[in-house]
């Protein structure tokens, strides 16, 4: 089991305790006190179907409309949560001030800062369509430049509450805590979409080193926590059954970091002289292909703890970890196609796309059944 010790979080808990009795009371009817920042992994992981689709090697008909529909929609829930998120701390303060002390859910703030930032590179690939490249430009750059300061708050913060606030055992560990210092490498990946629509000279040249540095600070916290939670499986064995689907967050970093690689890659070219952009190509080939590589030994090792685990695995948010950490080997694939023109990697980034598809259908059927039926706007117990 996976126990946490608290350090000075009592009057929080406490509280914690007293809103929900109250809540109880009044027959549950108070849906909004149970908003969590983990709902914004349905934005994530509904945005990156369309983001993915829009550099997918193989285009069918259809596909570009389909994937505009996914962007469309995932806007449309990032604005509902948004004003819902808002209105959520104005009325219960002490709860969403307990979200940020809970030793697991605090992991969960970094799904907001991907979720703007996913949505805005969207807008960028294929709401541009719909609402022009200036406007679509416009959109990006202050999604992207919120979900980019929100995200390195994120990374620094949350790895601090760990350290100071609280007591984590040898079998804490679990995928969630990759969740805050992730968004970093999102901003690397996605404002590289940005560098060409950024002044040249030195603005853009800055531009581009802060998202190289933003790929390295979330790579190592990245490969750091991965080794945790590797250990963690290893020597403690799978997860409470509710947490068996954040073994799939492993997949986030690896494959948007093969993405990131080479979007900076990509534009590298009249940003930095010519032998640095060289460079940049060759190593996008060589960490990607062998990080690609991992990644499919993960998602080998997820698919089989997750079918092993499937008859126990309650439905819940954390199933949206199904959607987008898949996404994004679904990019990281596209990606190292496009550098080294093997097929495989077309091959796999069409079939992980398809697996994507399906397993985004179950999940979001299962979340408007939750939402329907009140299920997920209830208190955990």
């Amino acid at each position: 089991m996976t126990t946490v010790t608290f350090r000075r979080t009592v009057p929080t808990a406490t509280t914690a305790r007293v809103g929900t009795a109250t809540a109880e009371r009044s027959g549950g009817r108070e849906p909004l006190r149970y908003l969590a920042p983990n709902w914004f992994a349905v934005v994530m992981g509904t945005g990156i179907i369309g983001n993915a689709a829009a550099t997918l090697p193989v285009q069918f008909p259809g596909l570009r409309g389909a994937a505009t529909l996914a962007w469309a929609l995932a806007a449309l829930i990032l604005i509902v949560l948004a004003g819902a998120w808002a209105l959520h701390w104005r009325r219960y303060p002490e709860e969403a001030r307990g979200h940020g002390m809970h030793p697991v859910m605090m992991q969960f703030y970094g799904a907001a800062p991907m979720a703007l930032m996913t949505v805005g590179a969207g807008t960028l690939m294929l709401g541009k369509d719909v609402i022009g490249l200036s406007a679509a430009v416009t959109v990006d750059w202050v999604l992207w430049s919120a979900g980019t300061v929100l995200g390195l708050l994120t990374a620094a913060s949350i790895p601090y509450r760990m350290i100071t606030r609280h007591h984590f055992d040898p079998d804490s560990a679990f995928g969630g805590w990759l969740m805050p210092v992730v968004p970093p490498m999102v901003s690397a990946a996605l404002g590289a979409l940005l560098v060409p629509h950024t002044p040249s000279g030195q603005a853009r040249l800055t531009m581009f080193v802060a998202c190289l540095a933003m790929f390295g600070l979330s790579l190592i916290a990245s490969l750091v926590t991965i080794t945790l939670v590797w250990s963690r499986l290893l020597h403690h064995g799978l997860p409470p059954a509710g947490m068996v689907a954040t073994v799939w967050l492993v997949l986030g970093p690896l494959g948007q970091s093969v993405t990131a690689a080479s979007a900076l890659a990509g534009v590298a070219p009249g940003v930095v002289d010519e032998r640095t952009a060289a460079g940049m190509d060759v190593f996008t080939v060589l960490f990607g292909v062998p990080t690609w590589g991992f990644a499919m030994l993960w998602l080998a090792l997820a698919v089989a703890v997750t079918w092993h685990a499937r008859a126990s695995m309650p439905f819940n948010l954390t199933w949206w970890g199904f959607t987008f950490p898949l996404g994004c080997c679904v990019t990281g694939s596209t990606a190292l196609y496009g550098h080294t023109g093997a097929n495989l990697f077309a091959v796999i980034a069409v079939a992980l796309y398809a697996l994507l598809v399906a397993a985004w259908l179950v999940v979001a059927a299962k979340t408007v059944r939750g939402l329907v039926l009140g299920e997920l706007l209830r208190p955990a117990r």
